[in-house]
């Protein structure tokens, strides 16, 4: 199961248009829905950051959505920004506050990923750490790059993560089967609603560009060269959490209320929401068609009526990008 759509991978893509255009009750049901990630995620990335030299002065968290990664990274950096191009999304943001290591609060800023070195007052250069919480896929990432290598420190980082696929975990009563439904749910129904983000995310990040990917046609584009020459591949680390590993806060038991509203929450559903509005809510809401399906799995084995519960199994993974320092220029 993942979520997903059908585009070259590689090259810039059309700016994602459906969490950008959230409003504020959308972004409440979004953040209510959907876990935090593990403090060991969290842990790897400040890790690595300081121990590769990075400072604990400014972080950006691009994409921000309802801010929980800003949140919780807080407490190890002096100033925190978050951005996101979605003011329904931020309005959620700072409904929920946080604070920096030095009590001052989040700034939540509007804007977009390709354009982060110009949030206000944002000196070049500045930024030590860079981070993407499930939502590089939707960047065109030459321009995210570009506005990276202007905004970050020497010796800065960038680390991105995503959740990637999602698998019904195989000690479940009826498992196979309701895996099963849930692929056929995603090809069937979700498939038309799927953009190249989408498979970004299913195929664990394996094909998002990186700094030095080189995209066909670019032949000796100097720019673009100089972009890369300011990022060190040789320190670039990637990082997969298994089937068995959290990768979220918990990958525990759910009901199947709370497993609508996640299926809610994926951006191909939310498209074939706005394609069949209709049919949200009745009968023929592809989500309740699931959840129908899903049931009867349960039923047939064994899980008594009102007893019905899902575990999933998360595959995550982390990128991580160091900026060249004054020295390695």
């Amino acid at each position: 199961m993942a979520t997903s759509d059908s585009s070259n991978t590689s090259g810039p893509r059309v700016s994602e248009q459906t969490f950008s255009s959230y409003n504020q009750a959308q972004g409440q049901k979004y953040v209510q829905a959907r876990h935090d990630y593990n403090p060991l995620v969290y842990q790897a990335v400040v890790e690595h950051h300081t121990s590769t030299g990075g400072r604990p002065d400014t972080l950006l968290d691009v994409g921000c959505g309802p801010g929980l990664a800003a949140r919780a990274l807080a407490p190890h950096f002096a100033q925190v920004i978050g951005l996101d191009p979605s003011e329904g999304m931020l309005a959620v943001a700072r409904s929920l506050d946080g604070a920096s290591s030095t009590g001052e609060p989040i700034r939540w800023e509007r804007g977009a990923a390709e354009e982060l070195d110009e949030v206000p007052q944002l000196a070049p250069a500045s930024v030590d750490l860079i981070t993407a919480a499930n939502a590089a896929h939707w960047f065109d990432m030459p321009r995210f790059w570009a506005a990276a290598a202007r905004a970050l420190r020497p010796g800065g980082t960038v680390a991105l993560w995503t959740s990637g696929d999602i698998r019904a975990h195989p000690s479940m009563p009826g498992a196979a089967k309701i895996q099963a439904a849930m692929d056929r749910h995603f090809e069937v129904n979700l498939r038309p609603h799927m953009t190249a983000g989408n498979l970004l995310t299913m195929g664990g990040y394996a094909d998002l560009p990186l700094p030095w990917t080189k995209n066909p046609g670019d032949g000796n584009d100097e720019a673009a060269n100089a972009v890369a020459r300011q990022f060190d591949e040789a320190k670039f680390v990637r990082r997969d959490w298994a089937a068995d590993e959290e990768f979220f806060v918990s990958n525990s038991e759910v009901n199947l209320d709370g497993f609508e509203k996640l299926m809610a929450t994926v951006s191909a559903q939310t498209r074939w929401n706005q394609a069949h509005p209709e049919l949200v809510g009745t009968d023929k809401d592809v989500i309740k068609i699931l959840r129908r399906e899903i049931e009867e799995a349960l039923h047939e084995a064994g899980v008594e009526k009102g007893k019905e519960k899902l575990k999933g199994s998360v595959l995550g993974v982390l990128l991580i990008v160091k900026k060249r320092g004054v020295h390695d220029q």
